[in-house]
């Protein structure tokens, strides 16, 4: 079911009409329909904040009460997860199409291709760019210019049972400290033999999904840890090479060796994350946003990166935030840079903190308060940027979620898998490309 909610205000200063302006007093008067997804918020700022819409509703108010160079109105459209299609694509050159859109990574970078995001360059100050780590910012780049702003983050680790590295005699691999640790890949290799010592023939030592194609960044990142690097510098795939078919190997022995669950080329990450709270999985990738849905386990939770060849580990990073869209008006498009910028440059941007900012101002503001996510808010540094931010990330997936069926399946061997991987990944993108564009 759709909110909606209107803030309307004429701010029109009655003496300045009163003794005559001149030409041009009398302002412009400007409607934006912004439309989000349900976004949930915590009440840490705000206890009247428990979701993105009423923040916004706020924050538009407040814009408008303060805004000078129009009579502006907000029209806030919240709409329901899997509407994106209907909500935004089907809307568009309608008088109910979305001039702002607020929303996770995989939504706003699909919409870039389509040519009417607008780079958003020229709105953002030195301030506004120091604020945010640039690893963030890299997420937000197609072909170096700015198109999506990073309000709040979330970020993929590994979360371990302790109880269970403890009963396998793994206790000096366990960290007590609210940090995001790292092993290297000699250490994963000891802790994952000795969980499948210790386990039962039911369970195992780490997750595996390959039955659609929601765990492929996980997996990709995977192949990172053993030194592919997965796309090459244009952002093709690039698996295809030494390095890539040592780590489809490496994949591959993880699955003969019974690390990964039995079919997990058939697995779901649901089917993991329900034999991980029941304490049939060692080791599970957790989203930072997903935390409460663990913190019930019956077990300690201990948080690890993906591996790395040196050590230092991996985590991918999503971000969550704002898009523009050009409607033909640029007056209109004006204001909603100044409304998005109003927010970055204004404590609006605190709101943040209701999730895990990625403002380095917010983050120190409210660093005692966000005792929860500091561990994840510390180890951002570690992200990757997964996809390169090419064109049919979707078509990508589908392929490489399939390939990875094949390949723990045992029909086709590492080598094909890879050839394929790049033949067939590549295609798609390029098929992405064809009809790609961006906006000038």
């Amino acid at each position: 079911m759709k909110k909606i909610i209107c803030f309307v205000l004429s701010a029109i200063i009655a003496a300045g009409f009163m003794t005559g302006c001149g030409k041009g007093s009398e302002k412009a008067s400007v409607t934006i329909n912004v439309k989000l997804p349900v976004i949930a918020m915590n009440d840490l700022i705000d206890s009247d904040v428990r979701d993105v819409s009423s923040f916004i509703r706020k924050a538009a108010n407040d814009f408008c009460e303060k805004y000078t160079e129009a009579n502006v109105t907000v029209n806030v459209e919240q709409y329901e997860a899997g509407m994106e299609d209907k909500e935004i694509t089907d809307c568009f050159d309608t008088e109910n199409a979305a001039d702002i859109l607020f929303a996770n990574y995989f939504d706003m970078s699909t919409y870039i291709y389509s040519g009417r995001v607008v780079p958003l360059d020229d709105m953002i100050t030195s301030e506004i760019r120091n604020d945010i780590k640039p690893v963030f910012w890299d997420l937000s780049k197609v072909d170096g210019k700015t198109y999506m702003m990073p309000f709040f983050a979330s970020q993929d680790t590994f979360c371990y049972n302790k109880d269970m590295f403890r009963k396998a005699g793994l206790e000096e691999y366990i960290s007590d400290e609210n940090a995001i640790q790292n092993w290297t890949l000699k250490e994963w290799d000891i802790i994952l033999e000795k969980l499948r010592k210790y386990l039962p023939e039911t369970s195992y030592p780490m997750m595996m999904y390959a039955g659609n194609e929601e765990g492929i960044i996980h997996i990709m990142t995977l192949l990172r840890s053993r030194g592919c690097e997965v796309f090459d510098s244009e952002g093709y795939l690039n698996v295809n090479n030494e390095k890539g078919i040592d780590a489809l190997k490496w994949l591959k022995s993880c699955d003969e060796n019974n690390y990964f669950p039995h079919n997990a080329e058939t697995l779901v990450m649901l089917d993991n994350f329900s034999m991980f709270i029941n304490g049939q999985l060692g080791l599970y990738v957790l989203n930072s946003a997903y935390m409460p849905d663990v913190k019930n386990a019956d077990f300690e939770l201990g948080y690890v990166n993906f591996p790395s060849v040196d050590g230092t580990g991996f985590c991918n990073s999503y971000i969550t935030g704002f898009e523009i869209f050009d409607c033909g008006d640029k007056t209109k498009t004006d204001v909603c840079k100044d409304f998005i910028k109003y927010i970055y440059e204004s404590d609006w941007l605190d709101y943040s903190a209701e999730n895990m900012p990625i403002s380095k101002r917010v983050s120190a503001k409210y660093k005692d308060r966000l005792a929860d996510i500091q561990k994840y808010i510390d180890n951002s540094d570690t992200s990757v940027t997964f996809t390169k931010n090419k064109p049919n990330w979707k078509g990508v997936r589908a392929a490489f979620y399939k390939l990875m069926q094949h390949l723990l399946y045992g029909d086709l061997s590492v080598e094909e898998v890879a050839e394929k991987i790049d033949t067939i990944g590549n295609r798609e993108i390029e098929n992405g490309i064809k009809s790609a564009t961006l906006h000038e």
